[in-house]
């Protein structure tokens, strides 16, 4: 990916000032994962970790030559927090030297508006953890790892129905989560064709997909993972993937603090020889993941500006 090497190039001329000694071979490679993000990554506690950006840190760390130490950590979002600051605060405390599966957003990645942040739950936190806000710094990405796509599912009385488009869903009954990147998306195709048509659920509240597969309703349009891990508990679903996805996605890797560009250097190179290797498609396979390499643009801007313009 030329666009990318030429971010990369980018990035570590700037944080290249602030770069610190390489460390000791010995100490663990740190990762923040979530803990209930399947099949990318999930714990139960008192259980092994599972997902592939498990098997893919594990694969990392022993490339780079350090033993591998997992930070779980759980997003509960609310008005004063969001993912990227979340990130940003469990890297500036130190609980971990990389956050896998961020997505690469603009809105992601620009320096942030504030100068504290609270952490998110995380294994071993005290109750103080839980109370207490953390100074913040600036972020830098690794190269991407894998793309992550909306998809349309069909339930099975929509069987047969050729999607190649969000068109094609004209007629269907359409349930969709409120408030969510794809509700935009149905709501405003083609100046509201398919307002008719939609149905909304509370994202967190209602079984979107259990609806579906219950025949409550025809198609919706989520997070390609989330069907992969829909399918995964429910071996004997009838739902279909039509294979199609929205144009609009998001490349997902790691970030960290800059300051630490040696990390990153080699944590790319890592990821270069893995990709190389095939070895990518081979852990999406194994835990159950579509997976779908990384693609143009590297960092994903404004979506919603994207949908509200088509």
């Amino acid at each position: 990916m030329k666009a990318w090497s030429a971010v990369w190039a980018a990035t570590i001329i700037l944080i290249a000032a602030g770069s610190i000694p390489a460390r000791a071979a010995d100490e663990p490679l740190s990762i923040c994962l979530n803990a209930d993000m399947p099949p990318l990554s999930i714990h139960h506690r008192g259980k092994p970790g599972s997902g592939f950006d498990v098997t893919l840190a594990q694969a990392i760390a022993d490339r780079i030559g350090r033993p591998l130490k997992i930070q779980w950590f759980e997003s509960k979002l609310d008005e004063d927090s969001s993912p990227a600051l979340e990130a940003n605060a469990l890297l500036s405390d130190g609980q971990c030297a990389l956050v896998g599966s961020y997505a690469f957003t603009e809105d992601s990645l620009v320096a942030p508006g504030v100068k504290t942040a609270k952490l998110p739950d995380f294994e071993g936190a005290t109750i103080t953890d839980r109370k207490r806000r953390v100074a913040i710094g600036a972020l830098a990405p690794s190269q991407p790892y894998i793309y992550s796509p909306l998809t349309v599912v069909l339930g099975a009385n929509a069987r047969g129905r050729r999607i190649a488009g969000i068109a094609d869903l004209a007629g269907l009954r359409i349930a969709i989560e409120s408030g969510t990147l794809a509700d935009a998306i149905l709501m405003t195709f083609n100046k509201g064709q398919l307002i008719d048509d939609i149905t909304h659920v509370v994202p967190g509240r209602d079984d979107l997909l259990g609806a579906l597969d219950r025949g409550d309703f025809d198609a919706t349009l989520l997070d390609l993972r989330r069907f992969d891990a829909y399918r995964a508990i429910h071996t004997d679903t009838r739902l279909i993937a039509t294979g199609y996805f929205y144009p609009i996605g998001a490349n997902r890797g790691y970030v960290g603090l800059a300051g630490n560009p040696d990390l990153l250097v080699a944590v790319n190179k890592a990821l270069a020889d893995l990709q190389s290797a095939g070895k990518l498609a081979e852990f999406g396979s194994a835990t159950g993941l579509t997976y779908l390499p990384p693609r143009e643009p590297v960092v994903l801007r404004d979506a919603w500006q994207k949908v509200l313009q088509k």
